[in-house]
């Protein structure tokens, strides 16, 4: 695992923001995290690199702990980091500042740098107090990406971006992953992780609700409809594969997770008159997953 967290918790005086946390995030691929707004996810990431210390709980990035200083000052010389700040010198100019970054990397890439530069048209003589948000986007991501990384982590990246701009930075992140590194971004853009993302996360209010690949997710993961004649016997539909269940009038509706076709027999043998099921998608998952934890 590139990531592994367990039990980890963070406590703010009364309020906890993430709750016993066992994530585990394999290596190669791209890895979205999603969550509501302070669901964890910003909390999390913190922990992860350091900038923020746990409560309790334990967890590793890159195989080093995160309460081993030493080990995890190394482990972030091999992991590109964009927050949701994009804080950069901002008495700098942008060339100025790719050419301080370009002395302290020995692993920087120039030719990743000049194409980077040229791909995002990043204003090398301006200011970078003087950028728009978009353009302190895409210059974070050239000083990421001219390094020579194993994971990179993202934090909201597509956040002020344009939608050619949004485009440039998903076919960046596809690229990382392609050279054989790690990506793991968190995002409130549902139809990106689709289109991009390997596996996926799910926070809410601190906790991990979900956690699948998407390939699974496609393949096993059904939205099931039951017609009852009646009030459906919600009660006798606890079993294995079966989530968020929930009851309209006489219409029960369910996620399956996996034994789709045991869950169907189970709800004709229950006296359904009619059922039905359809494949889901990362939106109606997210919002669900989200509406069940409430």
């Amino acid at each position: 695992m590139i990531i592994e967290t367990k039990a980890l918790t963070k406590r703010f005086r009364s309020r906890i923001a993430v709750s016993d946390l066992d994530l585990a995030v394999p290596e190669s691929g791209i890895s979205a995290f999603l969550g509501p707004n302070g669901s964890g996810k910003t909390t999390t990431i913190r922990m992860l690199l350091g900038l923020a210390r746990p409560t309790s709980g334990s967890a590793s990035i890159l195989n080093s702990s995160i309460s081993d200083d030493a080990g995890l000052a190394a482990a972030r010389r091999r992991i590109g980091y964009i927050g949701e700040d994009k804080r950069l010198y901002g008495y700098m100019a942008a060339g100025e500042l790719l050419a301080f970054m370009r002395s302290i990397y020995p692993s920087w890439r120039d030719d990743r740098e000049r194409r980077f530069c040229k791909k995002f048209n990043v204003p090398l003589d301006q200011k970078c107090k003087a950028l728009s948000k978009g353009m302190r986007t895409k210059l974070a991501m050239v000083l990421a990406l001219s390094r020579q990384l194993e994971l990179l982590i993202l934090d909201e990246p597509s956040e002020g971006l344009d939608p050619v701009a949004t485009e440039q930075l998903l076919e960046s992140i596809i690229e990382v992953a392609a050279d054989g590194g790690s990506v793991f971004f968190s995002t409130h853009q549902l139809s990106d992780v689709e289109r991009i993302a390997d596996r996926m996360f799910i926070m809410h209010s601190g906790r991990l609700v979900l956690q699948s690949s998407m390939e699974d997710v496609r393949e096993n993961y059904r939205r099931i409809h039951a017609a009852f004649p009646c009030r459906p016997p919600i009660e006798h539909m606890t079993m294995v594969g079966v989530s968020n269940v929930r009851v309209e009038d006489h219409v029960m509706s369910l996620i399956a997770t996996q034994n789709v076709d045991t869950i169907l027999e189970r709800a004709r043998a229950l006296g359904a008159i009619s059922v039905q099921a359809r494949s889901i998608g990362v939106r109606e998952l997210f919002l669900e997953c989200v509406k069940g934890e409430s």
